[in-house]
């Protein structure tokens, strides 16, 4: 998740204002603690708490947005915040399940600026963390208090459940030469804007609102979710390497199907044409031929309606939140959430 500075900052304050993180870190780490040894030690080198020899390190777990979104769910429905606290602390665990996965199925080497887990402590621990840290995000969900806590479980569990379909579908959209945007878009909203989603719909079901709100709630992530994963394939071609920590055109290197490039393969144009044969070559991209591939993308129209896209669904994300969030403070803070993921530069 590249996030710029000024995002960074501006998600900072949120946590600041509603103190989310005095809250939830202490709890996280907790739950943490509580696992056997061996994947206690990569669970905690891949929240960044500690270095592979387990010496405590400064940092923290990420930026929490998805706990950040539950507890502020929870408060803008009138709820006490607390009760949200194990339904937030359980959406975080099942984020770092995915990401521990995710690098292992992409291969990807580094994470928060350091190596990944799974090239530090080896494949099969990482599988194994990530399994750990699933199974206790359940655990977590199911300790809160009466009928919500069961609700959130079952909200989770389901929203798991999307995420690993979603996962099989990229991998099964990776193999393919013909994909459809439509396939592309549930795809990713299987594996984004479904456990941002979750994190909205679980912190109203902690507080205790009504079906119309939770409902609202879950929309508001999976919109807020969508838009940032356009944003973030946008970055993944054109993003700035030092704010995305990937070299410039990484995604095409990859001939990764992101959302603006299935729009362009999808395009009928003939700029999207070409950009089917490059995709379709047996080797991968020569660095001389990404520029050309990122033209093609634009020239096709894959970045214009990317962007568009996530300016719509920002749009749509806020004005659920003036619909159906009667705090004023949430409100603000939930709006503000959903322009700082998703108006990055790009």
């Amino acid at each position: 998740m590249a996030v710029t500075h000024s995002s960074r900052s501006a998600i900072a304050q949120i946590h600041e204002r509603a103190r989310i993180r005095d809250l939830v870190e202490p709890e996280l780490r907790a739950a943490v603690e509580s696992l056997p040894s061996g994947v206690r030690r990569v669970a905690g080198y891949h929240f960044g708490w500690w270095d592979a020899a387990g010496v405590a390190q400064e940092g923290g777990s990420g930026k929490a947005v998805r706990p950040l979104l539950t507890m502020l769910a929870a408060e803008g429905v009138h709820g006490d915040v607390r009760s949200a606290v194990p339904a937030a602390v359980a959406v975080e665990l099942v984020h770092n399940f995915s990401l521990l996965h995710d690098d292992v199925l992409d291969a990807d080497e580094t994470r928060r600026h350091r190596p990944t887990a799974w090239t530090v402590f080896g494949t099969d621990a990482a599988i194994l963390a990530g399994d750990a840290l699933l199974s206790l995000a359940l655990d977590v969900a199911m300790s809160g208090h009466g009928a919500a806590s069961t609700a959130c479980a079952r909200t989770l569990s389901a929203a798991v459940q999307e995420l690993i379909a979603g996962q099989v579908a990229d991998l099964s959209l990776e193999r393919r030469v013909q994909v459809e945007s439509a396939e592309s878009q549930e795809m990713a909203q299987q594996k984004t804007g479904t456990l941002l989603g979750c994190a909205g719909a679980m912190g109203a079901l902690a507080a205790g609102a009504s079906g119309e709100r939770v409902a609202a709630l879950r929309s508001f992530g999976v919109c807020v979710g969508m838009a940032f994963q356009h944003v973030d394939d946008l970055l993944g071609i054109w993003g700035d390497p030092q704010v995305t920590g990937k070299p410039i055109y990484a995604d095409l290197r990859r001939r990764k199907k992101s959302l603006p490039v299935v729009a362009a393969l999808t395009s009928g144009t003939t700029p999207g044409d070409e950009l089917a044969r490059m995709y379709s070559q047996p080797e991968p991209l020569r660095d001389g031929q990404l520029p050309r591939a990122a033209w093609l993308v634009e020239e096709a129209g894959g970045r214009q309606w990317s962007q568009e896209q996530a300016r719509l669904l920002r749009e749509r994300a806020v004005g659920l939140v003036e619909d159906v969030v009667p705090v004023h403070a949430a409100a603000r803070d939930l709006r503000a959430l959903a322009v700082a993921l998703t108006s990055r530069s790009c």
